[in-house]
């Protein structure tokens, strides 16, 4: 009987943060910023990984309340460690940019983090591994046009200009200027001024 009480109470407390969460959506597309934080911030702090993911929004964008980059950062870790993969993207971003520990450790744990929301499908995770492989200290080129492409058939034309990029140049592929050229024109099409720039060149 206490393990049937104590399912129901981890149930009941799921459906409430979820609730509150759902109405914090309603109520942040209705124009009512400082209600739908209030619901966020309940539901987050009963552990809700979509809830902490909002409430890092808030905090970063200042939605509903005071733009603070550390606040958003601590619930962005906090729906991360959920695998929440929006939030391993947004929370690697802050260690890359302001994050606490030393860098290489910061570094460390953004990748692992990034490659984790890649993984997940995160286009924007993917983007950012593409051309963080192909520009960093240590460039792996080949990993880079891997994620690139990833993002590329998720729909950013960024990616697939800079896909275009690496078949122009031999970055991580064999050199191949048709390939590029096909890349290119997907990118244009897809509306990438910088895609429409190379061709005209």
């Amino acid at each position: 009987l206490e393990e049937a009480a104590f399912q129901l109470q981890q149930i009941f407390r799921i459906d409430i943060s979820i609730a509150l969460n759902i109405l914090g959506i309603e109520s942040m597309r209705a124009g009512h910023s400082r209600v739908a934080f209030t619901c966020f911030k309940l539901a987050a702090d009963r552990g809700y990984s979509k809830a902490q993911f909002n409430v890092g929004l808030c905090y970063e964008h200042g939605r509903g309340t005071e733009k603070d980059l550390e606040k958003a950062g601590f619930y962005y870790c906090q729906a991360a460690n959920s695998c929440h993969p929006m939030a391993q993207y947004r929370y690697a971003r802050f260690l890359l940019q302001r994050g606490p520990g030393n860098d290489w450790d910061r570094h460390h744990k953004a990748v692992t983090l990034l490659e984790q929301a890649a993984v997940a499908g995160i286009t924007e995770a993917q983007a950012y591994l593409g051309v963080f492989y192909m520009r960093g200290l240590q460039p792996k080129e080949k990993r880079g046009v891997k994620y690139l492409l990833l993002a590329a058939n998720s729909g950013d034309a960024q990616s697939r200009y800079h896909v275009g990029v690496c078949y122009e140049q031999g970055l991580g592929v064999q050199q191949n200027l048709a390939e590029a050229l096909r890349h290119y024109r997907q990118s244009a099409a897809a509306g990438n001024r910088q895609a429409r720039e190379r061709l005209r060149a």
